[in-house]
């Protein structure tokens, strides 16, 4: 098992995590923590396991390092609306003559000393 320091480092952010995601979605409910399951074994830790009050341990397919909150919830729901939005918001009048480049030719001469 992880030393005693890494093990309390560990738990002190994944309650931040899950503080933070409850704050952001309160119709949501968080039943778990996501991890490597590489993770899960370097720390000594097993799947399934009560990690926090109410919310266990799961592993995933996500990347070494990083853990994931699990909910109930459906965290894509306004990304179709919002990419609507975005696509009205772009003009389509041009309003000024776009300007174009000469491209690759031979330089523009030089001018005589005065």
């Amino acid at each position: 098992m992880a030393d005693t320091s890494k093990i309390a480092y560990l738990l002190e952010r994944l309650a931040q995590g899950v503080a933070a995601h409850d704050r952001e979605n309160p119709g949501h409910h968080t039943w778990g923590i996501g991890m490597a399951g590489f993770d899960i074994d370097r720390l000594g830790l097993e799947e399934g396991e009560e990690i926090l009050p109410g919310i266990v341990l799961q592993a995933d397919g996500g990347v070494t390092g990083n853990f994931r909150v699990l909910c109930d919830g459906q965290h894509g729901e306004g990304a179709e609306e919002e990419q609507e939005a975005i696509v009205d918001a772009v003009a389509s009048e041009e309003l000024a003559e776009p300007a174009y480049s000469p491209g690759p030719g031979a330089p523009p001469p030089l001018q005589p000393p005065l």
